[in-house]
Order: structure tokens, then C-alpha cells, then sequence
């Protein structure tokens, strides 16, 4: 069972995917704006996920997805009917782990909050890599799915580390968008492959030397993304 912070101005709507949620397991908190959600992540019980509204009063849910950045890694799934690209292009670079458009079956948003969580969660097993990785001046601790950068901690959320971890795992090979899309969001994402760019965008700022001029995760162009060990 999951704690999600459910942060939705519409009282209506907060109550109905509240009893959903719950119905099918997750204990739900929830909350009309953004000032409340940052108070429960910083300062309440630990908080597994945060479906996130967009368009709420005194603090939209951009400005609130970059505050829970600034506090940590919670996963976040943003939740609106705001839905051409340029939206969600705009809510994956403030650091969201996904996009989902409204109005939503419950069950599909329980599905999505599920394998943002399997992102988080190490893996055992032969595919996982050992130990840890070196990629030059990163390391990765698989184990405590921790990394640094020239020995300094770097905090990545779980989408951008199980990234990094499944292009760690075949390097110099070519990873196309529609791959990855399978096998770090899992479930045969629908959506946008910008959501794959936006999330080398934020990984490449956190660890390359200087992210205009990669050269740990390289682009392809037209196909996708290459790790190239140093």
C-alpha cells in the first residue's frame, strides 16, 4: 500500500478519486493547494507518491512540483486537463515522473502510480548491475541507489536514476526513445517520447561537465540516446 498526496482545488473530484484510490489499496491524503501539499511533504508522515493538479489558486502545480524537487525525490504525477505538448513538456522539465491527462479511470491512474513506484524501488535479480558503477567522475550505488559526482552526493529523482541505470547497463549501444519508454516507464507508455528528452535534459544537467556539450549520454539523432563510457 502506497500514502499518495493528492493535491486537487476541486473538492468533487478530490473526494472521488480519493475513495477510488483507496478502494484499491493506496492510504490517500488529500489536500486543496499547493502551500498545504509542500507543508505535508516537508514537514507529515512519509509520502510514497503526489498526484499533482496543475491550475489550482495561489500556487499552480509547476511552482509546487519545483518545490517538492527542492525537498527531494517524492515521485510526482502530474494530473490535469491541460494536455497539448507544450504542457506536458513543461511539467516533465520541472521534474515531474509522468503526465496524465483528465479525466482519468482510476484504475489507470493506480497503474501509473504503481510503476512510478516500481522506478524507486531497487531490483534484484540477474538484469540488475552489480555493486557499483563507475561512468567516469559518476558513480552509482546501485545498492542504495545513491550517486555522486566527483564524490559530491546528486540528487536524482526515480525516473531520472532508473534511466541512467538502464543506459548504464548497455553501453555504447544506441537506446531508441520507444525503448527506453518501455523499459524505465515499463507499461508501453502512450504518450509523448518528449517525455524521454525532457528527462535526459534534467539528468544531463545533474551530471555532465557541461550539459550543452554531452558527452556522457549522447544523442542520436533522430533515433535516440548513447552512453558512452569516459
Amino acid at each position: 500500500m502506497a500514502r499518495v498526496l493528492l493535491v486537487e482545488d476541486d473538492a468533487g473530484l478530490r473526494e472521488a478519486l480519493d475513495l477510488a484510490l483507496s478502494g484499491l489499496g493506496h492510504e490517500v491524503v488529500g489536500v486543496p493547494d499547493g502551500p498545504e501539499a509542500l507543508e505535508r511533504v516537508a514537514d507529515g508522515p512519509r509520502i510514497d507518491c503526489v498526484v499533482l493538479d496543475v491550475m489550482m489558486p495561489r500556487m499552480d502545480g509547476f511552482e509546487v512540483c519545483r518545490g517538492i524537487r527542492r525537498a527531494g525525490t517524492t515521485p510526482v504525477i502530474m494530473l490535469t486537463a491541460r494536455s497539448e505538448p507544450v504542457d506536458i513538456v513543461a511539467g516533465l522539465e520541472c521534474g515531474a515522473d509522468d503526465y496524465v491527462a483528465k479525466p482519468v479511470e482510476p484504475r489507470v491512474l493506480d497503474a501509473r502510480i504503481k510503476a512510478v513506484l516500481r522506478r524507486f524501488t531497487p531490483q534484484d535479480g540477474a538484469g540488475a548491475p552489480p555493486g557499483v558503477v563507475e561512468l567516469g567522475a559518476v558513480r552509482v550505488d546501485t545498492r542504495a541507489m545513491a550517486v555522486t559526482r566527483h564524490g559530491a552526493p546528486v540528487d536524482l529523482t526515480p525516473t531520472e536514476l532508473r534511466l541512467l541505470l538502464e543506459l548504464s547497463l548497455h553501453p555504447g549501444q544506441v537506446m531508441t526513445r520507444q525503448l527506453l519508454l518501455d523499459r524505465v516507464w515499463e507499461y508501453g507508455y502512450l504518450g509523448d517520447s518528449r517525455i524521454v528528452d525532457a528527462c535526459v535534459w534534467r539528468l544531463r544537467a545533474k551530471t555532465e561537465e557541461d550539459p550543452a556539450r554531452p558527452r556522457l549520454i549522447t544523442t542520436v539523432r533522430g533515433v535516440g540516446y548513447r552512453l558512452d563510457l569516459p
